[in-house]
C-alpha cells in the first residue's frame, strides 16, 4: 500500500508539472517583446518555400518593428502578407517590416502576415524544430524554434498551448 501511495504521488506530481514544461520551451522574449507559439507547416518534398507563424506582444511603452530574420533551413527568411483583393489571393513581401505598437499583440498566421522561408535547403518535416532568428528594430534579435506541424495544419488552438 505504501509503495502504491508513493507511486501515485509521483504520477500526480509529474502530471501537475507537465503543462509548464512546454510553455518554457515554446515562448520567447527579447526586451519588452514576448514571442509566442512559433510554428511552421511541413512542406512537400519538392517545395522551395515554407511558412512560419507566431505572435509578438509588445509589453513596453515604445513601438517596435519586426524587420527581418534568418534561418539555416533556407537561403532567406522574409516577412510576407497575404491579402484578398477582388476575389484574388495575393502575397507580397513586407520590405518595411511589421509594426508592433506598445500594448499590442500582432499575429503572424496562415493567409495573413507570416514568415516566408525562401529556397528551403530540405523539406520541413512534421515533428522537427527549425531555428529562426528574428530581428526587431529596437529590441534586437532573438532565436526561436519553429515547431513543424502537419502539411495542412491550421493555427494551433489555444488549448494545445495550455499554460502559455
Amino acid at each position: 500500500m505504501k509503495r502504491f501511495a508513493l507511486g501515485a504521488a509521483g504520477v500526480v506530481l509529474s502530471l501537475a508539472t507537465y503543462p509548464t514544461l512546454p510553455a518554457a520551451a515554446h515562448d520567447y522574449a527579447v526586451g519588452p517583446l514576448k514571442i509566442g507559439h512559433p510554428w511552421a507547416r511541413a512542406t512537400p518534398p519538392a517545395a522551395k518555400v515554407g511558412g512560419g507563424y507566431l505572435s509578438v506582444e509588445n509589453t513596453g511603452s515604445e513601438p517596435d518593428r519586426l524587420v527581418g530574420g534568418s534561418t539555416e533551413a533556407a537561403a532567406r527568411l522574409e516577412i510576407h502578407e497575404t491579402s484578398l483583393t477582388d476575389g484574388i489571393m495575393r502575397m507580397r513581401e513586407r520590405t518595411d517590416g511589421v509594426a508592433i505598437p506598445p500594448g499590442a499583440k500582432v499575429e503572424l498566421k496562415p493567409s495573413a502576415l507570416h514568415l516566408m522561408l525562401v529556397d528551403l535547403k530540405a523539406p520541413l518535416k512534421q515533428g522537427d524544430k527549425v531555428k529562426a532568428t528574428l530581428v526587431f528594430e529596437r529590441a534586437g534579435s532573438v532565436t526561436v524554434d519553429l515547431q513543424v506541424q502537419g502539411v495542412g495544419a491550421p493555427q494551433p488552438a489555444a488549448s494545445e498551448h495550455s499554460g502559455h
